[in-house]
């Protein structure tokens, strides 16, 4: 069959708390299904998530790319229950004969053996003690983790063995883990960033429907702060002329909180996440639709991803500059530096017993 549009129809709208309006088709798979032309898409009733198990058997990715601050990383879960119709994780949900649409944020893959792996391979004499990244796909901190705790026991691992984690999400349950973090915090070995691209609670809720609101990722900030854990926000993704204004008041407001630091990126739309971003646009801010994906396109070289080393992170052309230069401006008159503090792997160790337990 010819891959048909999931999208059609600009009117429709998505369920409840999901940021896709549907499941466009898999580009690995040869077949899909088309509804007939009697289908009215609110019969439907509203996916529920689904929890499926992950049998890996190994946790920590590494990657070699220039533009990634990291060289490994972890993840508990693939698939995220926040529904950011923007996110460029979405495509990883092919690989595994999902939908990059509505699967990406109903079908959840968990690796219930997660922390078991990361202590396994932490206390293999092949292991490097270096940083980690929590949440370099996916939201370390999406709903389930409240009920699984995966992260949280993910490090208790990690504190246990000592090793440095830089932890990226968008809730608050991060505070949930003071305890954990602070005794990171006591060597030197975490960094906590917080994502926020928009004071506007409505847009926000548009944009990461099931993702904390604004106001609790600062407080978030706030708590991190005080415990003596060090936090800083990543204003991310700047969407032009969606969010790009509002740079100035996250940082200021982020500031305000007790960030000790800035990043920035723009919106990227890889493969499968441009139609689904665009179907966002035209149900939430249809007037304003052409000229986001023009600006996007003037920044990304006429496409709307450039997939090149070195400017896929930031783009290139006027409007990324004058973005760029906003973050700059806005960060410096705050007075928030853009470096973390680097995080040090010198109070590594292997608890006493660790590979013979293993039977390394």
């Amino acid at each position: 069959m010819s891959a048909p549009d999931q999208f059609a129809g600009a009117n429709r709208s998505s369920p409840r708390g999901r940021g896709a309006a549907g499941n466009p088709p898999n580009r690995f798979e040869p077949i899909s299904l088309e509804r007939d032309a009697e289908w009215n898409p609110e019969d439907d009733p509203a996916p529920q998530t689904q929890f499926l198990r992950d049998l890996s058997q190994s946790i920590i990715s590494y990657n070699d790319s220039p533009d990634i601050p990291f060289n490994a990383s972890l993840n508990a879960y693939r698939g995220c229950e926040h529904g950011c119709s923007y996110c460029y994780a979405r495509n990883t949900h092919e690989y595994l004969g999902f939908s990059a649409g509505l699967d990406f944020e109903t079908k959840i893959m968990v690796k219930e053996n997660a922390p078991d792996l990361l202590r396994r391979e932490l206390s293999s004499p092949k292991w490097k003690p270096q940083i980690l990244a929590m949440s370099g796909v996916t939201d370390c901190y999406q709903p389930i983790e409240r009920r699984l705790q995966l992260t949280r026991r993910c490090l208790a691992v990690l504190a246990e063995f000592r090793n440095p984690v830089e932890i990226i999400t968008k809730n608050y349950l991060v505070t949930r883990d003071l305890d954990l973090l602070r005794e990171l915090a006591a060597h030197r070995a975490v960094g906590v960033n917080l994502s926020i691209n928009s004071l506007d609670s409505e847009l926000a809720r548009q944009l990461e429907p099931r993702a904390a609101s604004p106001k609790m990722r600062l407080a978030a900030i706030e708590a991190l702060a005080k415990a003596g854990v060090p936090v800083g926000v990543l204003v991310a993704p700047v969407i032009p002329a969606l969010n790009d204004h509002e740079i100035p008041l996250v940082l200021a407001a982020a500031k305000t909180a007790g960030a000790e630091w800035a990043g920035t990126e723009i919106l990227r739309l890889p493969l499968t996440v441009a139609p689904i971003f665009e179907e966002w646009l035209q149900r939430n801010v249809p007037g304003k639709k052409e000229k986001v994906l023009n600006r996007i396109r003037a920044i990304r070289g006429g496409k709307l991803n450039d997939s090149r080393f070195g400017s896929r992170m930031r783009g290139e052309g006027i409007f990324a500059d004058q973005i760029s230069q906003m973050f700059h401006v806005a960060r410096r008159k705050v007075g928030i530096p853009e470096d973390g503090p680097e995080l040090s792997t010198a109070a590594f160790r292997r608890p006493e017993g660790a590979q013979l337990r293993l039977g390394l």
